[in-house]
Formats: structure tokens, sequence, C-alpha cells
């Protein structure tokens, strides 16, 4: 009996900006298929796509980068955590690594706080994108929850804000966005929030957290410049959505249509980490959209 083929999975580090990035990649430089850039969301980090990498890796060259503050990438002391500076060293950090060097472009995953990067960083090279995968990444105001609405009234200078944001840093909060709204919680690995939470306790990552919840009200204004940024340039975009998400509700996910009407939108009954349960069914719609997006 052979062995099935399994990716070469390669952990790596570079310097960019003063910021220490680390990375995970895999796969081959293709000439027919852009490389994937999988941009993870809080309290995560580049470790939430480890099965995705195994699934798709033998086939397409894909690349997870952990943001400022997040998982095993490390900053200056000095170092001011906005969307706009996980931005700028995303920026840096491509373009380090050449992963749009002679006209080669990206498909990038967008996942929850990976979506304002990658919105923001398609404002900046548009030239960059040969399409998105949004997996439960908001662009508009009718995908934020309740909850969600509640947490943007943490705003800088506002009364009680960062206790409030600290409420949320805790191994609870961090096990529930893997398990709540699931469908068959024995599904969901432990590991993931478990890292997860190894990492917010750092010394320094609350701070860090606060700072980057304390900005996102600045990425719901930006809403309406990315919507028209995704109607001028209609890029080949999935979808894939948990509907089970405490943050961002379906009705986010079909907004997409308006502005990328020919976009596939697959919804998944689970949560907000839907890749830790639904990996066989979305690495196969993820698989078939790679193949058709052009380098």
């Amino acid at each position: 009996m052979s062995a099935l083929p399994l990716p070469v999975i390669r952990h790596r580090s570079i310097t960019v900006d003063g910021v220490r990035v680390f990375y995970r990649e895999t796969g081959p430089e293709r000439t027919d298929a852009p490389t994937v850039l999988l941009l993870h969301g809080f309290p995560s980090s580049s470790h939430q796509f480890r099965r995705l990498l195994d699934a798709l890796g033998t086939e397409h060259r894909l690349i997870a980068p952990d943001h400022p503050g997040f998982g095993r990438t490390t900053v200056p002391d000095d170092f001011v955590y906005s969307f706009e500076s996980l931005t700028d060293v995303a920026e840096s950090f491509v373009e380090a690594l050449g992963l749009t060097a002679d006209g080669r472009r990206l498909v990038a995953y967008t996942f929850d706080y990976g979506g304002p990067v990658a919105f923001r960083l398609a404002g900046r090279h548009p030239e960059w994108f040969a399409g998105l995968i949004v997996q439960n990444a908001n662009a508009y105001t009718e995908g934020l929850s309740e909850l969600a609405q509640t947490l943007l009234t943490a705003q800088p200078g506002v009364p009680g804000a960062e206790e409030r944001v600290r409420g949320i840093l805790t191994e609870a909060v961090t096990r529930s966005q893997y398990e709540d709204g699931t469908s068959d919680p024995e599904l969901i690995s432990p590991d993931g929030w478990t890292l997860d939470q190894h990492y917010l306790d750092l010394p320094g990552r609350d701070a860090a957290q606060i700072a980057l919840m304390l900005d996102y009200h600045n990425n719901v204004e930006l809403y309406p410049r990315w919507q028209r940024w995704l109607a001028e340039h209609r890029p080949p975009t999935l979808i894939l959505w948990g509907d089970g998400d405490a943050f961002f509700t379906v009705a986010g996910a079909r907004a997409y249509l308006r502005d990328v009407p020919d976009a596939q939108l697959h919804v998944f009954q689970t949560g907000h980490f839907a890749l830790e349960e639904k990996l066989p069914e979305m690495a196969q719609l993820i698989g078939e959209f790679l193949d058709s997006v052009k380098p």
C-alpha cells in the first residue's frame, strides 16, 4: 500500500520593518496558479491553517504569517499596534518574499482580523490580487452581530473600554470562539484554543490585543471604501461562512454578492473557526477555486 502524498511544510522567520515575522510555507511555485496568502484572525495565529496546508500544499503554494501581536511573531518595544501597522508589516512581508515580483499575483484567504489587513493591502496594491477567499471576514454593517456591535463601543477614551476588552482575553472566551455554533464540538481539537491562550497570556500581549480591539471601529468606517473596491475590481471570490458565528452573521456573507455578484457563496453549519469542523468540504471548494483562478 503506497503512502498518501503529504506536503513539506517549512516554518520560517523573516525580519521586516524591525518585526520578526514567523510564517508557515508549503507547496510548489506554479506558473499557472497564484500564491495563497493566509491571513489569520483573533485570537489565533498561522496555526489555524495547519490542516489546510496539509490538504492543499502538494498542489498549491500557501504562505501563512503570524500577525504582530499573535503567535510566534515578535516586535520591537516601540511597535504601535493598529490595523494600519499590521498592514504595513504584511505589505513589507509580501515584498520581502517577492510574492508579487514580475507581475505575479496573490489569492488572499481572509478570516476575521485578516479581512481588514487584506482589504487595506488591496487598496494599496490592487494589482497584487488575483482573487479572494473570504471566510467569516466581515465588510458590511449588516454582518455585525449584537455582540460585535457591543464590542465596537470599546474605543479610546471610553470609560471602561480597556477592562471590557480584557474580559474577552480569557480561556473561557477563547474556547467558546472555537466551540460555540458548531454542529459537533467533538470535532473541534482543543489544541487550537489552548495554543491561542498560551500566546494571549505572554507578557505584553494583552496590551497588544487591547490596542487592536480599540482600533477596530476604524475598520467599520472603511467598509464603504472596501465595498467600492470590490464593486470596481470584481475579483474572483469564494465566500465560506460558518452560520453559528457569534460575531459575524450570514447577512454579512450574503452582502458581498451586491458588489461581487459572481462570487461563490457557501454557508456551513458551524462556528467562527469554520475550518476546524468543516475542513474536508471547505478544502475541496478552495482547491477547485484556486484551480480556476488565473495567475
